[in-house]
């Protein structure tokens, strides 16, 4: 039988909890190590499927991969293949980023069109104007996206809308193009500006990384270098989340509170009682919450990975709360689930209606998408009786080891196979 979480809710989490590293920084910066001949050391690396199947793409172009979870070793002397293949680019719609490293380095790449989580079609429209824009000619053959290009030429580019892995392919290929590349409209999360600060300890010129306007002065050839992964802000949110829905107290370490402003912002709103140190949060509810109206936005605005999260938390606030999700369709399919667990949510369109019930009460539920995973898990804490996550493999795509972090706090929650 697929793996499954069993949690057993109603009990008030309390204790510390450290947050892993960010997988939306990991990847990016394990596919810039295409950038370079010389090794690319990683540290604070979480141990995540996404993160062990770009190990495996990156090993299939060549790249020699070594150490354990938490640090990783790359090396790309020489590339063996361009081909980014359907079987793993499915799985993970991050596989994407090696498109820019290997177009910029190599002259050329096959990227299988990518899959991911099921919340939208989430195109890579952005990503494949700017590299033509770039000077890449770009072709679609039997599902695979085609770039080639003997050099790279500086560009100004002006995306559409605001990409995350749009943003972080182009400030790749770029680094490595002729002359100065200038980027509006750019994306403004922190994991972007990671990036840019491995890609400038690599030797690359970027100026302006978490503005809208992204400079790159392109170089003949960066070199290694050893960078550690921030933490997650996701994860971080939603063990803040955990605490506030269970009416505990919860104090979550290894966290940048600044990448947590709005999340932060919305929970006061809540009435939810909050301390806040230099690399912490501590969060201490009591009663319900009340109901608040959340839209989300780009970064520094209210992140959509964490809608899902605060969805359950107002599903058991005082009142009625209104979500409006900007970024991406079909991201509502964890209201349909926790429907199951009594809450009353009415969906329409990009807009979902929230009348607070008192408890939620366990069922069997089922996941549809990684944040959608981490929604069903908080309300499972929170509800009375026993609920059941199937799917749960979404989850750990994104979450390393949460059953035991939660556990630490008391949760009632078993990992069954």
């Amino acid at each position: 039988m697929p793996p499954r979480l069993v949690i057993d809710g109603g009990v008030p989490l309390k204790g510390v909890v450290s947050v892993s590293a960010a997988k939306n920084s990991a990847l990016p910066a394990m596919a810039a190590s295409l950038l370079t001949a010389e090794p690319l050391a990683l540290t604070n690396v979480p141990s995540l499927n996404d993160v062990r199947t770009m190990v495996r793409l990156l090993q299939q172009l060549g790249t020699t991969v070594t150490g354990d979870h938490d640090r990783l070793r790359m090396q790309t002397a020489g590339l063996t293949s361009d081909v980014a293949p359907y079987e793993l680019v499915s799985t993970m719609r991050a596989s994407v980023l090696v498109l820019g490293p290997l177009v910029a380095r190599h002259g050329s790449a096959r990227v299988a069109l990518p899959g991911g989580c099921a919340i939208g079609v989430r195109p890579i429209d952005q990503h494949l104007k700017g590299l033509a824009t770039l000077g890449a000619e770009i072709e679609l053959e039997n599902g695979y996206v085609v770039a080639r290009a003997r050099r790279l030429k500086a560009a100004k580019i002006a995306t559409d809308l605001v990409t995350v892995t749009g943003t972080e392919n182009l400030v790749m290929a770029a680094a490595l193009a002729d002359g100065t590349t200038v980027i509006e409209n750019a994306a403004r999360e922190p994991e972007v500006v990671d990036l840019a600060d491995l890609l400038t300890a690599m030797g690359a010129r970027i100026r302006g990384a978490g503005s809208a306007r992204i400079e790159i002065d392109g170089v003949p050839e960066l070199g290694g270098t050893t960078h550690t992964i921030i933490p997650d802000r996701i994860e971080a949110g939603t063990l803040i989340v955990a605490g506030a829905i269970t009416r505990g107290d919860v104090t979550v370490s290894n966290v940048v509170p600044d990448h947590l402003s709005a999340l932060l912002a919305k929970l006061e709103e809540c009435g939810v009682g909050l301390e806040v140190g230099p690399t912490w949060v501590r969060v201490r509810a009591n009663g319900r919450p009340r109901a608040a109206d959340v839209i989300t936005s780009p970064f520094p605005g209210f992140p959509t990975d964490m809608q899902a999260q605060v969805m359950s938390l107002l599903g058991v606030a005082d009142g009625q709360s209104r979500v409006t999700e900007t970024i991406f369709e079909n991201r509502f399919m964890h209201a349909a689930e926790l429907v199951r667990m009594a809450a009353r949510i009415e969906t329409e369109g990009s807009t979902a209606i929230i009348r607070g019930v008192e408890r939620y009460q366990g069922a069997p539920v089922m996941a549809s998408d990684l944040r959608a995973s981490a929604a069903l898990v908080l309300a499972g804490l929170a509800a009375r009786g026993t609920t059941t996550i199937s799917r749960i493999y979404h989850l750990e795509r994104g979450y390393e080891r949460l059953d035991l972090k939660l556990q630490g706090l008391g949760a009632r929650v078993t990992r069954k196979t």
